[in-house]
């Protein structure tokens, strides 16, 4: 398969309202699929809004719950996988809580689970229990896919960890905020360089209670160049992860290849 069409949904939803926002991603899903997308991105805690506050803790469900079924049907009714962003509730721990993401494949399947690592802010260090896997990956269309959230790309160990792995194209659901517009900007597309692969960087747009969301999103490839940029408002953006373009970028970048690795350690 020569490329991975990728699809951005760059939209806040309907907050509070899962429902309302499993029908805008039921929508998104039609018009990507129509498009010839293979995958479509939804942002951070698509399923509830970000904004929640005191209804996080009715709303959260856990990762085999009725939403996550009707994700499933849909990525199966359109045939395309889908990856999105919700607050996960633990069914073994009370009262822990997880920002999560899920990523089911075009036969309904899961393919990937993941709990967002590093918590943004105190609003989520409130609400959350940060994960413990940095790395979660699975094949889509020829490609290894992996998947993080929002804040975690911001880390370089985390995205060169997902490098060193064999990541090709690397999906983050993400609630970015004013005034970080460098990092739709200009540290994915730098991430995706350094890194050589592919970061599907969808995101939250507009006024959310205290929060403005940014927009932006952005397929970034391995060049560093955007593929697919969203603007400020609701958007639908798609662009190809090319797979014979990332053999040829890898061969040519020697990035990963040249790395010293015994002079890191200090890292850790």
């Amino acid at each position: 398969m020569p490329a991975l069409r990728t699809a951005l949904l760059q939209s806040s939803g309907e907050l509070g309202d899962v429902a309302a926002n499993l029908k805008v991603l039921d929508e998104a899903a039609a018009r990507a699929a129509a498009a010839g997308a293979d995958v479509l991105l939804a942002p951070e805690l698509f399923l509830t809004g970000y904004a929640i506050g005191d209804a996080m803790a009715r709303l959260a469900e856990p990762a085999d719950g009725p939403s996550a079924e009707a994700v499933a049907g849909i990525a199966a009714r359109h045939g395309l996988a889908v990856g999105y962003g919700y607050p996960e509730r633990d069914t073994e721990r009370h009262g822990v809580i997880y920002n999560s993401a899920q990523l089911f494949g075009p036969d309904g399947a899961r393919l990937i689970h993941y709990r967002k690592t590093h918590l943004f802010g105190e609003f989520e260090a409130k609400w959350f229990t940060p994960g413990n896997e940095s790395v979660v990956q699975a094949q889509l269309g020829g490609l290894t896919v992996g998947l993080m959230i929002c804040y975690d790309v911001e880390f370089p160990e985390n995205v060169r960890a997902h490098a060193l792995a064999g990541t090709d194209l690397l999906l983050v659901p993400t609630a970015l905020m004013h005034p970080a517009e460098i990092i739709p900007l200009s540290v994915v597309p730098v991430r995706a360089f350094e890194n050589q692969l592919y970061i599907a960087y969808a995101n939250r747009t507009g006024p959310e209670g205290d929060f403005e969301f940014v927009g932006l999103s952005v397929l970034a490839g391995p060049d560093g160049t955007a593929r697919a940029r969203a603007g400020r408002g609701e958007d639908l953006v798609l662009g190809d992860a090319d797979t014979d373009f990332l053999a040829a970028s890898r061969a040519e970048n020697p990035y990963l290849r040249d790395r010293r690795p015994g002079l890191y350690g200090s890292l850790v």
